[in-house]
């Protein structure tokens, strides 16, 4: 029988989490969903104009990479890789799935998202995935880390409002 990681123990973490994450850290992005109504792709699935929902602002940890300069033909180019980690019980509140090509600003810059990991479990369970029918009120996964890479607003079309 499972003796830690009972939903008294994950309530605890969420708070302590949800309270440093919102009242300590203070970190927001814009994050723009793509509409998947409104882009038109191909039949392989593929689109050359994707539009986006208006942003969301969220609250989140960075961690940065340092900039990287590559030369060429056409002069230098600038590219950085961030990660965003995201509190789950956030993303659900707002039922927002992030996916593989979403959008975030951030510091005047606007960053692709290219991975999606929720590999954090609280005391290495997950809740939702259970062989045994007690383990279901033990583990939980608290957060949803995203990488992302630097690209070019010019080639996402999104206009830059007041948010």
């Amino acid at each position: 029988m499972a003796l830690f990681g009972s939903s008294r123990d994950i309530s605890m973490f969420r708070n302590i989490n949800r309270e440093l994450l919102h009242d300590v850290i203070q970190q927001e992005i814009a994050y723009y969903k793509i509409s998947l109504e409104t882009t038109r792709s191909n039949i392989y699935g593929e689109s050359s104009k994707k539009i986006y929902q208006d942003p969301v602002l969220l609250k989140t940890l960075v961690t940065r990479a340092d900039i990287q300069t590559t030369d060429s033909d056409f002069g230098p180019d600038i590219n950085r890789s961030l990660s965003f980690a995201f509190l789950r019980d956030d993303l659900k509140d707002i039922e927002l799935v992030p996916l593989n090509g979403d959008i975030i600003l951030w510091n005047e810059g606007y960053y692709e998202i290219h991975a999606v990991n929720e590999n954090q479990l609280v005391v290495g369970k997950s809740n939702e995935y259970f062989f045994t029918e007690y383990l279901n009120n033990f583990g939980s996964s608290l957060s949803i880390i995203v990488s992302a890479h630097l690209t070019r607003p010019e080639k996402l079309g999104i206009a830059r409002q007041r948010l």
